[in-house]
């Protein structure tokens, strides 16, 4: 009976060594294939104006899940000054990308961010500058600024930041110049604050018109129906980042 068996076993353990090696082959060859050059790419995520990096966690776990390294870290946004911001935000964050030895650093911004990447990149060369991918960016200010700037109370919540961020012609954003890389600005067209919208002209989000989002340097401008507190959870958005990335477009 006992020589009966053998054979099976026999023949078991000869797929299964069989099946083994290909497993392993296969495991081989998908780290063979891993490293390439925009897998091995960096983004800087920058969250907006009162929020912290747990705001843009989402889209965090997304792209480290697309095979990028990630940056993302909460930074000082209603009490300093845009100056010092850039520095803190986007200077710590290309420090973080330039230590893993990223060959290529992307952005990935909401509302403020935008901001402070643009105001960054006027005096700053980047060799490793990719792609930057702003979610609803004041790149000409807000309206609700405007309105709120001289009371004391927004003066307190919002900081000196957010005193500069007015539709002026003489306002930070609208002093900026035009910066280099591949754009792709995402605005939205659903008021999450349905008391400030009677403020801004046309289609908003809020907080920030539609064209105030725009950017002449832009490659690519895509709306969606989002309020400007949660675009950036959006999944429909977030898989337009990432297409971004990869196609420097949106789908």
């Amino acid at each position: 009976m006992m020589r009966s068996i053998h054979p099976t076993i026999r023949a078991l353990f000869r797929l299964s060594l069989i099946l083994l090696g290909l497993f392993t082959n296969v495991a081989m060859l998908t780290a063979d294939e891993r490293p390439s050059p925009e897998t091995q790419a960096c983004v800087v995520i920058l969250h907006g104006m009162g929020r912290t990096h747990h705001s843009m966690g989402k889209i965090q776990t997304h792209l480290e899940q697309a095979g990028y390294a990630v940056s993302n870290a909460s930074y000082p946004s209603t009490t300093e000054p845009i100056e010092t911001l850039t520095e803190l935000a986007v200077g710590q964050g290309i420090k973080h990308c330039q230590q893993l030895n990223a060959p290529v650093i992307h952005f990935v911004t909401h509302s403020l961010g935008g901001i402070l990447v643009r105001a960054y990149l006027q005096d700053h060369v980047l060799s490793e500058l990719g792609k930057i991918i702003m979610l609803a960016p004041p790149n000409h200010g807000s309206e609700i600024v405007d309105v709120l700037k001289d009371y004391r109370v927004y003066h307190y919540a919002m900081g000196p930041a957010g005193q500069a961020l007015s539709t002026s012609n003489n306002s930070l954003p609208n002093q900026l110049k035009p910066i280099q890389g591949e754009i792709g600005i995402i605005a939205g067209n659903y008021t999450s604050d349905p008391w400030f919208s009677p403020l801004i002209p046309g289609e908003d989000d809020g907080k920030v018109s539609v064209e105030s989002a725009k950017l002449d340097e832009m490659q690519d401008f895509w709306v969606i129906d989002s309020g400007h507190s949660f675009i950036m959870r959006n999944t429909q958005v977030i898989e337009q980042i990432v297409y971004f990335l990869k196609h420097g477009r949106f789908r």
